[in-house]
Formats: C-alpha cells, structure tokens, sequence
C-alpha cells in the first residue's frame, strides 16, 4: 500500500533532478555551508542561518560520503537533492499510513497517491534544501501522534516528541504544526490523560526550541527580503484550502480515536493561516516553511476518493457515477502537467547560478576585475569558482569562509572605488533590471564609479541576472568581443 506512493514520488523526483545542472541561490548556500569544515560552521551560524544549522551538518556529513563515492558519477547537482527526494520518498509512505490508519487501505494509497502528483511536494522534492525533510518529519510525528491517541504509551509519547523536536530544530516554523495536531486532540474529546500527555510533549518540544527561536531572532534581518506573501503561493494554498474543505464534506468512516476531518482539516489550514497572520506583524508568509500542510489535503483527498470511486453497484454506487470521479482526479493530473514540466527547468527558480557562470567565463577575459551587484550576490561564485578564475575581487575584504559569513565582508566605499578606478575592465554580476538598489556605502560606491568613469561594452540578461562588462572610456575593443 505504502509502495505505489513512495515509488511514484521517487520516480517524479529522479525525472529531470538535474534541471540541465541548474542550481538557484538558496541551493547555492546550501552547496557552499555543507562543504565548509564543521569547525567554520558554528560561527558562521551565529552570525547568519542558524535556523538551518541543523540541516547544513547533516549535509555536510553527507557530502563527505557522497563525493566519496558516487559524486563522480552523478554530479554535485543530483547530490544536493537526492536527500530532499528521499526525504519526499518517507513523506509520501507516512501519508499513506496516516490515511490508510485513520480510514482504511484504499483511502491511504489515494492520499499517498495526492501527496505525491502535487506540484509543490515535486517542486520541494527536487530542491537542495530542508524543507523536504521538515515535511517528512511533521507526517511521521503525525502518525506517532495518531499511534499514541489510540495506544497510549511513554515511548509513543518520545518518539512523537522527538520526530516533533527534529522537525523544529531543522527548521522552527515546523512548530505550527504543533496548533493543529492540538486542535485534532481537542476536537476529537479525547481523555484528560491523552490530553495531557500531548501537552506534556507538545511543551517538551517548545522548551527544547526555545534557546534556538530565541537566538534566531538576532538574525530576523534576513527575512528582510520578504513582503507581502506571493499571490501565486497564496493561489496555491487557497484552492487546496477549498479542494480539502470540499473532501470534507464527502462521509467516511474513521477508525481510532482521532477522526480524519478532526486531524486533517485542522494540519491543512491552522499552520498556513498562523504564519499568514503572523506576516501582518512581521512578514514571514513563504508557502514552503508549512509544506506540511499538504499532507493535511491529501488525507482528506484521499479519503474522498476512496469513498467516491468504490466499485460500480456497492452500496449504490453506479458505474457512470464512479467514471465521473474517475476523470475528475484524471483531468486534474493532465492539466497540472505542464507545470510540472516546468518545474524541472531553470526558468523554475528566482536565478541560474550555472547560466551565470557561463555568461561570466564567455565575457570575461584575464586579469579583469569583478564586482558583485549587490554584494550578497557573491553567493553565485560558491557552487562554481572556476567560472571566476582569473578574476580580481574589487570589493573583497574578507572571503566567505574567512569572515564566517554567507557573501563575505567588502571594503569601505572609498577604497572600493579606488580599487575601481585602477582597473581598466570590470565583470559586474548584479541584479537583473528593475530591483530595488542597496544603498550601503559600498553599493553607491560601486553604482556611481561605474556610471561616471566606466562605459557599458557589452551586456547580457540571464536567468535572475545582468552580467556587464565596463571599460574605461576608449578601453572597450581591447577586451573580448560582444555578449553573447
């Protein structure tokens, strides 16, 4: 039952994992902090990212192992994802037990099956980050929670603890999973004694998370990109929202003491409402830090369907009405298609740090100068330094690693743009056009010595950037051709 799910997701992560060796800026950090010593680790997280601390050792440890023995075959690309497909992989099987627990067999290989054919799970499967993990995680803390309802224990208690514990210390949104799981234990009137037990555990997990939010929140500066949440990521959210609440409606029986609609409806809308509220204080709202409420539409998709497509004649279910429920999923799945064509190619992601490295080798000619617009954007160099050899930092202070930082400390504006003014030729990676300026003394320092004292001898826009090639006035034809 669990192995339909578990391998349709495994086949859709490995189709187009690759995405033509197309890695985007999030997955770039990734790259860059899973192979940095664990002793330079630590105190890059106290300054940057600690709530991916966790996520970065674990991937360190596995880098070690996968440049070791399989990295030559398949590439850096495939390893920095093959954790968040398996990590998918585990997530598809739990929501298939969940279902197949709370209802019955059919119903938990249809959600299995839901989970799996939607294009937000396949997006995070192939995506070298932790959320993947994080969804897993929640699903199997879920059925711990589940097990321990019905069959009360101390250990079924821990392990939910636990799996609830790792989800958070991964990444601590996964503690708005924490209401909804509340909510199903009070919806479905449990005893005091249950229901002191999961506030026991659910206080455990809090307490044990504290010292992490806490800490965290001297980084919240790096949420500073955010605004108000993505209409299409809301989009998503709101016809799951309704496609789950409609699911709903349809009657099946639950078996345990913790009804589907109890623990479903509750898992698919309180985290994303939570986080959405929360952005009215502090924006935060990015679908892919709750994607564990798609576990909460499958279980109630999945249900559904079991009840709707039974066999033709039982309990008066006709065969035209059973075709109908047949090519309703069935149409869905076509028309959802090209998205997920899509999503395995480079225009998929915010940038292309390969295509960015290509356009750089091409324009760039030896001994030229570079110069990153805005300096965050250093981050491309991390995945791919032979695409900058031969290139002079101008901004560069202190390396990444040297500095403990994500992007690297820059000079002051003054000594940068001197250090601009003594080099005939500059490479600028910056932002595609129509981004709002940084407006630090280094980015001004950088703009305006660039318009005044340079002229543009080639350009070209590449996924999620503009490469530009300056000269001094006079300077251009000396250096390499036009942009490709």
């Amino acid at each position: 039952m669990i192995l339909t799910p578990a391998a349709l997701i495994l086949l859709l992560g490995a189709w187009g994992i690759r995405r033509q060796d197309a890695i985007w800026r999030d997955e770039a950090v990734t790259y860059d902090m899973a192979h940095r010593a664990l002793a330079d680790l630590w105190p890059t997280l106290q300054h940057v990212d600690v709530v991916h601390g966790l996520y970065y050792a674990l991937m360190h440890l596995w880098f070690a192992a996968f440049d070791a023995s399989l990295g030559g075959a398949l590439g850096a690309v495939a390893g920095l994802r093959l954790p968040s497909v398996a990590a998918m992989t585990a997530a598809a099987a739990g929501v298939a037990l969940l279902g197949h627990r709370l209802v019955g067999r059919r119903a938990g290989l249809f959600a299995g099956v839901a989970f799996a054919l939607v294009p937000v799970v396949q997006q995070y499967a192939q995506e070298g980050r932790s959320y993947a993990m994080v969804c897993a995680l929640v699903v199997w803390a879920t059925y711990a929670l589940v097990s321990a309802t019905a069959d009360p224990c101390r250990r079924r208690w821990c392990t939910y603890a636990a799996l609830m514990l790792c989800a958070c210390l991964l990444h601590e949104f996964a503690a708005l999973a924490l209401p909804a799981h509340g909510a199903a234990v009070v919806v479905a009137r449990l005893p005091r004694r249950v229901r002191r037990a999961w506030t026991l555990a659910a206080a455990a997990v809090l307490a044990a998370l504290a010292p992490l939010a806490v800490f965290s929140t001297r980084q919240a500066s790096q949420l500073g990109w955010l605004m108000w949440p993505d209409p299409v990521q809301l989009l998503t959210f709101a016809v799951l929202a309704v496609a789950g609440a409609g699911c709903a409606r349809v009657r099946v029986r639950s078996r345990g003491p913790i009804g589907l609609r109890a623990l479903g409806l509750p898992l698919l809308l309180l985290p994303t409402l939570f986080l959405f509220f929360l952005s009215y204080a502090e924006p935060a709202y990015v679908d892919r830090y709750v994607l564990y409420y798609v576990a909460g539409f499958a279980l109630l998709a999945g249900a559904a369907l079991a009840r709707l497509l039974r066999p033709a004649g039982e309990q008066g279910q006709t065969r035209a009405r059973r075709l109908w429920w047949t090519a309703v999923p069935a149409l869905v799945v076509v028309a959802l298609l090209p998205v997920d064509v899509h999503l395995r190619s480079p225009e998929s992601r915010v940038d292309d740090v390969a295509a960015i490295g290509r356009t750089v080798r091409e324009m760039a000619a030896p001994g030229d100068g570079l110069l990153f617009l805005p300096a965050r954007r250093r981050i491309w160099l991390a995945p791919q330094p032979h695409a900058f050899r031969g290139l002079t930092d101008l901004a560069l202070a202190k390396s990444p690693v040297d500095s403990r930082t994500l992007y690297g400390t820059e000079r002051s504006g003054d000594t940068i743009r001197d250090r601009i003014l003594a080099t005939r030729r500059i490479i600028v990676a910056g932002d595609p056009d129509g981004q709002p300026a940084d407006l630090t003394d280094q980015e001004i320092a950088k703009r305006t010595t660039l318009r005044h004292a340079f002229e543009v001898c080639a350009s070209a826009e590449v996924h999620g950037a503009r490469i530009t090639r300056y000269a001094r006035p006079g300077a251009c034809r000396t250096g390499r051709g036009t942009a490709p």
